[in-house]
């Protein structure tokens, strides 16, 4: 009971994020709209941004809207064969339906409950490739280690290629001379605890180890570590290598297609949309549901950059969010979730 409470709370906590961040963006956006209207001589009974919201979503170019869907389903068609060919070290022969459905599952659970997706993926995968969960999960985590690496390239490129107007907005935005110090004693205090919680486990590892507890520890960590190995015993490499490419040139594509369907962001550069997507990127790492709120108020902030507007970029936020969400994650969600148990209906769990 405590420990559903426990969740429960942790939902309504990142709901409220989300909405939060939203709400706050959506008032300071319809205070922007107003005063515009004003200028533009518009009556203040006409002038409403969820009007202008709806009128620009119907605006966007259906056919560049199609093309991310597209390239989303590519991006985790990769990842499907991706995940088989380090599922396959262990012997086993996963189909790739049914890799490619519980990552699309994945992203379904994500919007209920942020970060519940990789377990639910997880579950799904073990339950009717009858693999060990704790192998699958090993193998996740490299993929999910390989995506932070190719996020952190990413990101680089993106402050190299728009680096002089990322430093112009940071200088408007901080004044990071008074906050070095207090970063510095931060980040010492957290190195000094992570090396006494170390020292006390090592100290006390004979006891931890020999109890319950401990030899259930060992034996996940162990599982863990060969699906952590198994990037290494892939068939081809080289092939593992560019499907790890290809998901995320898909997901930069995504991005900047939604920029093509949108008018006022149509004639941006690439360099524009790869910034907006490193900050989008970003957005939903943050845990909020699909990256609400923080999707939103991250990916505006990069428009703006290149001389959007922030209504315009709050448009586009919401074109995207809504885009990606609901056309991807919701619609190839429920197929996955409805389709799963028909595909694997002679499946049974592994014991």
């Amino acid at each position: 009971m405590n420990k559903n409470l426990a969740n429960a709370l942790k939902f309504l906590l990142f709901i409220g994020v989300g909405f939060g961040i939203l709400f706050l963006m959506y008032r300071s956006q319809q205070t922007a709209y107003l005063e515009q209207c004003k200028l533009d001589g518009t009556p203040a009974d006409q002038c409403s941004l969820l009007g202008k919201l709806v009128a620009d979503f119907k605006s966007a170019n259906p056919l560049w809207l199609i093309m991310t869907l597209v390239a989303f389903s590519v991006s985790n068609l990769s990842r499907g064969l991706r995940w088989n060919m380090m599922l396959r070290t262990f012997g086993n022969k996963p189909r790739l339906i049914n890799a490619f459905l519980t990552i699309n599952l994945g992203y379904f659970a994500n919007l209920g409950f942020p970060r519940i997706g990789e377990v639910v993926r997880a579950a799904t995968m073990a339950r009717y490739e009858k693999i060990s969960l704790e192998r699958v999960i090993g193998t996740i985590v490299v993929g999910r280690t390989i995506d932070v690496v190719m996020l952190l390239l990413i990101t680089g490129l993106a402050l190299l290629l728009g680096r002089e107007k990322l430093w112009n907005r940071a200088v408007e935005l901080v004044d990071l001379g008074d906050k070095v110090e207090a970063l510095q004693t931060l980040a010492v205090s957290g190195i000094i605890a992570v090396v006494l919680v170390i020292a006390l486990a090592w100290w006390q590892r004979a006891r931890i180890m020999s109890s319950a507890i401990g030899q259930k520890v060992i034996g996940v960590i162990k599982g863990f570590g060969e699906g952590m190995q198994t990037a290494l015993k892939v068939k081809s490499p080289a092939l593992f290598f560019l499907h790890s490419i290809n998901i995320w040139i898909m997901y930069v594509l995504m991005t900047y297609f939604v920029i093509l369907a949108f008018s006022p962001t149509a004639a941006l550069s690439f360099e524009a949309a790869l910034v907006t997507f490193v900050a989008g990127g970003w957005g939903i790492v943050i845990p909020s549901p699909g990256g609400m709120g923080t999707y939103h108020f991250l990916t505006g902030e990069g428009l703006q950059l290149y001389g959007i507007s922030s209504l315009d970029a709050f448009s586009w936020a919401n074109i995207g969010f809504f885009t990606i969400n609901v056309g991807c994650n919701v619609l190839i969600g429920l197929i996955a979730l409805l389709s799963l148990p028909r595909i694997n209906r002679n499946s049974e769990s592994l014991n």
